[in-house]
């Protein structure tokens, strides 16, 4: 069989396909057709970020509640190096954001903390700064924030490190966060 006759059974085939097609009627072209909108997503990390945040609560480690008004906190996980840490602690890390939990409940911080934290990695922050307070108005049981924050930090693995501010950005009162990228 020739190039030739195999080209012209082909158009014969391909004709026979379009034999039932029927153009469209001039008033359809240019119509768009509409469809449903799409469901909104499902924040399947943020739901899972909301029930760790209340398995947490009720999660304690009587070792990591002891931190007093004027106790520095601190904390780095392993791997991170340690000139990256002493510039954490010196405050040279531009400071994206900051989160004030004065006046919160424990259940009230923490949440308000969780959903603080993904927000700033959201936004590419590698440095923030959580103000917990010193625990003065606390009376004589000791700051109750304070502790708490420690321990989240530390039970959060997007958080490489922290450590309390220097005094000119609440001292002790106060922690810088050094965030994990995303």
């Amino acid at each position: 069989m020739s190039r030739g006759d195999s080209t012209s059974n082909e158009s014969v085939h391909f004709a026979d396909l379009l034999r039932d097609v029927k153009p469209l009627r001039s008033e359809h072209l240019n119509q768009a057709e509409h469809y449903a909108s799409k469901p909104e997503p499902i924040p399947r990390e943020t739901l899972e970020d909301q029930r760790r945040v209340i398995g947490e609560s009720l999660e304690t480690d009587p070792r990591l509640e002891d931190a007093q008004s004027g106790d520095s906190l601190s904390f780095c996980r392993s791997g991170i190096q340690k000139n990256i840490f002493r510039k954490l602690k010196k405050g040279h890390y531009n400071v994206g954001a900051e989160l004030d939990l004065h006046g919160m409940t424990v259940a009230e911080a923490q949440f308000s903390l969780a959903r603080f934290i993904q927000t700033a990695r959201a936004a590419n922050m590698r440095c923030i700064r959580i103000i917990h307070g010193k625990g003065y108005g606390s009376g004589n049981k000791g700051p109750k924030l304070k502790p708490m924050v420690n321990q989240w930090l530390q039970k959060r693995n997007e958080i490489l490190a922290f450590c309390s501010a220097r005094a000119s950005d609440g001292g002790t009162g106060a922690v810088y966060v050094l965030l994990k990228s995303l």
